[in-house]
């Protein structure tokens, strides 16, 4: 543990559910010592602010019926002065009531505490984060999306929660396209792309994109033009120093290109963070023979392969991985195993996540599988594939152009731009035309993003701008408004708010919100763990709403002292808790809309 997380866990601010949990515990204890350790299993509560279903999961492994040990465990829950009252409820649950007292001085802890309390449960741990995926020489498009949005959340969230985590963008920046990508710019050096000689509406990229596909059309067209792409992808592979240095150009510019979009987005990646596949070409030789060695490689028709012991493919045999192919070239099979040695062995990676959709599961198998046979990838090291469904348009089909292409993925931001535009200027018809553009970019962004986070991310979703621009509804907007709305509240009701008194009852609007701030941290918590976002998209959507009954019955700046600064206090670490879970998401918290 760092210095910086042992100073978090002197300021961790113990959770009431967590409270609760350890007084059950010891009540379990007491009452069915042979089932000592048991999960309390709480949950929140309508009837209370937590419920204890352990009665019921323990009744049978007990020889007593879910009431009879419910009763039991009321009976043996130990003296607590934050538990008010606990009763038995149905058919076996048990009811828990906290103190006003305790729910208060929790407000208090949590608002006056670094980081509100929330400690770093995945302290020490390197984790490693593979996503996005760009291809170099091509502009980021629909397909990029979701890999983006979703990798940078979860690095974020597990930075927070105290990972040492290392971003990692797997460039696809080698191959036979960069080969007749050069060849093609030699022979027709007037082409513009380097920036100077574009036009105000096109990239780089774009323009290397273009290029792209010039040369691919020429490449498919003239057997003589392929065959000297093909011979200079030799001269690349060998490190011819022109074709080297071209190539190099090529990869800055484009990442440069990447750069901003990435900025735009709020998404954390950088130049230093890509490890693309040219990354590992030196060491793609000793992959294949280190395998071969081990005789967890083969040879067939003249390719060197990995046959799996686990999985088989459509014809019922085994599945292979291709190492080297017939012509004696490398796929990103071997680049993928030569990465996954170098975090193992370089990075020291306790935990490796690839933010890749899930059409390449079998691929991910078969790679975990074969470094594990390797002694690459050890049993101590997590390997996660993190899968996800795809961006549909409105015809509920994978996402393309009226024209049938692709769909450029900073078109998508833009039109979402536009239509939060439209929405913004409606309701705020005033707003200086810069203060409109930056929160139209901003409220743009967050309904891109939170569309795409708050749905699981094993399913598809619909990109439906006219939805996800909504400021009612569980969007990233309505998020933004809520915290707009929170802050307004406490500029009229001009903070900061005193010391809280514990000792005034609560309304039960107070004690809905005082609850459900409390479990902010278990909720970033799990998304740590089980690695879908949508968990805390779920949390935010709901503690907003909790905050509008709240705002609806507990009046703040017109009510008299000590209400009033203890109401203001419950504002200030809404308003914070929002704020830190929007950031988590990489979504901007705006003070005005």
């Amino acid at each position: 543990m760092t210095r910086e997380n042992e100073k978090v866990a002197e300021h961790q601010v113990r959770s009431l559910s967590d409270q609760v949990k350890a007084a059950v515990a010891v009540a379990i204890d007491q009452v069915v010592p042979e089932l000592a350790g048991a999960d309390p299993v709480i949950r929140p509560s309508e009837r209370a602010d937590f419920q204890a279903n352990a009665a019921l999961a323990l009744a049978t492994r007990s020889g007593r019926t879910p009431t009879g040990l419910a009763a039991a465990l009321v009976a043996a829950l130990p003296t607590d002065p934050a538990i008010a009252a606990a009763t038995v409820s149905g058919p076996g649950f048990l009811n828990v009531t906290l103190t006003d007292h305790a729910i208060w001085r929790q407000v208090g802890a949590r608002l006056t505490a670094p980081r509100h309390g929330i400690g770093t449960p995945q302290s020490g741990r390197r984790t490693i984060v593979e996503y996005s995926g760009i291809n170099v020489a091509r502009e980021m498009h629909v397909g990029h999306l979701r890999t983006t949005i979703l990798g940078d959340c979860l690095a974020r969230v597990l930075e927070f929660l105290g990972a040492d985590v290392v971003r990692q963008n797997h460039l696809g920046d080698w191959g036979t396209q960069f080969g007749m990508l050069i060849q093609y710019l030699d022979e027709h050096p007037g082409e513009p792309w380097r920036g100077d000689e574009l036009d105000g509406d096109t990239s780089t990229v774009s323009a290397l994109g273009d290029l792209y596909r010039a040369a691919r059309k020429v490449f498919d067209a003239d057997p003589a033009f392929a065959d000297r792409a093909r011979a200079r992808v030799v001269t690349l592979q060998s490190g011819d120093p022109a074709t080297i240095a071209s190539w190099r150009h090529i990869v800055t510019e484009s990442e440069l290109s990447f750069l901003d979009t990435y900025q735009r987005l709020n998404v954390g990646l950088t130049p230093e963070h890509s490890a693309g596949e040219s990354f590992y070409n030196s060491w793609l030789a000793e992959i294949n023979a280190e395998l071969a060695d081990k005789n967890i490689a083969v040879e067939s028709d003249g390719a060197l392969v990995v046959p799996s012991l686990t999985e088989t493919g459509p014809d019922d045999k085994p599945a292979v991985l291709m190492l080297r192919k017939s012509d004696g070239g490398y796929g990103y099979d071997t680049t993928d195993l030569a990465a996954i040695r170098y975090r193992v062995r370089d990075l020291k990676a306790d935990r490796i996540l690839y933010v890749v959709d899930a059409r390449q599961a079998m691929h991910f198998r078969l790679i975990f599988e074969t470094a594990r046979r390797a002694g690459w990838l050890p049993e101590t090291v997590e390997a996660v594939h993190v899968s996800y469904g795809a961006v549909l348009g409105p015809d509920g089909r994978p996402f393309r152009t009226r024209a049938g292409e692709t769909a450029r993925l900073l078109d998508l931001v833009t039109a979402a731009i536009t239509k939060a535009r439209d929405a913004v200027t409606e309701k705020n018809p005033d707003l200086p035309p810069a203060e409109l553009d930056h929160i139209a970019e901003q409220a743009g962004i967050a309904a891109v993003k939170y569309a795409d986070l708050s749905t699981s991310r094993a399913k598809d979703y619909l990109f439906d701008v006219d939805r996800m621009t909504s400021s009612t509804g569980n969007t990233g907007v309505y998020l933004q408004y809520a915290h707009v709305r929170i802050r307004s509240i406490l500029n009229k009701a001009g903070e900061p708010a005193g010391p809280i008194d514990p000792t005034l009852p609560l309304h039960p609007a107070e004690r809905a919100l005082a609850v459900a701030l409390d479990g902010f941290g278990a909720a970033v918590a799990e998304v740590g763990d089980v690695l879908e976002p949508h968990r805390l998209c779920g949390f935010l959507y709901d503690l907003a709403k909790t905050f509008s009954a709240f705002y609806e019955q507990c009046p703040v700046a017109t009510t008299e002292e000590p209400l009033r600064g203890n109401r203001i206090a419950l504002c200030q670490l809404a308003a914070a808790t929002l704020h830190g879970g929007l950031d988590l998401l990489g979504i901007g918290a705006p003070d005005r809309m």
